[in-house]
């Protein structure tokens, strides 16, 4: 598990490195990257700067931060919340002699709908 600081309300991160450093040299097998909180989410995309900022622009499209939502009166993050629910807390990658098995332009990117903050990132490889 590692952590991931953001400085934006809405921001996308490369976390593959990251992801890579938590996997055991032998392992082979199925690695599952979990984002413990329910207003952040992570993807398998390209980490193109650009895209990058497609990412984030898209995100807020899917739910405008003044879209009048009921649990804006708790916790005044509807959004994020609606946001998260379409990335998606987790994705699995497969894992061969200890590397991640994706694509060339393939990367594991964090997203982050209610920022900024500290998130908790969990990395399991099961075989």
């Amino acid at each position: 598990m590692f952590g991931v600081e953001t400085e934006e309300r809405t921001e996308a991160v490369d976390i593959t490195d990251r992801v890579a450093d938590e996997i055991p040299d032998d392992a082979t097998g199925v690695c599952t990257v979990f984002v413990r909180h329910t207003t952040a989410g992570v993807v398998v995309q390209e980490a193109e700067s650009g895209l990058l900022e497609d990412i984030e622009s898209f995100a807020e499209g899917l739910a405008p931060s003044d879209g009048g939502y009921r649990h804006d009166r708790i916790d005044d993050n509807a959004d994020a919340h609606l946001r998260a629910t379409v990335l998606g807390e987790s994705v699995s990658v497969p894992v061969e002699e200890g590397e991640l098995a994706m694509g060339t332009w393939q990367s594991v990117l964090f997203v982050e709908c209610d920022g900024p903050r500290t998130r908790k990132v969990d990395v399991r490889v099961t075989s």
